[in-house]
């Protein structure tokens, strides 16, 4: 039987204001790195695909 899932915590005082800072200064990611993530991802769905 699966367990619940527990609430999200809420961030307060410092933690709360770096979150904020980071949510608004996204990484700044190149198109090489993203076409190696989408090809990974491509071929992690072709093995999940020949898996079953």
């Amino acid at each position: 039987m699966a367990r619940p899932i527990r609430e999200t915590p809420i961030l307060f005082g410092e933690d709360a204001r770096c979150f904020e800072e980071r949510m608004k200064k996204p990484r700044i990611v190149s198109k090489e790195e993203r076409e190696r993530v989408k090809r990974n991802y491509e071929l992690v769905l072709k093995a999940a695909a020949n898996f079953s």
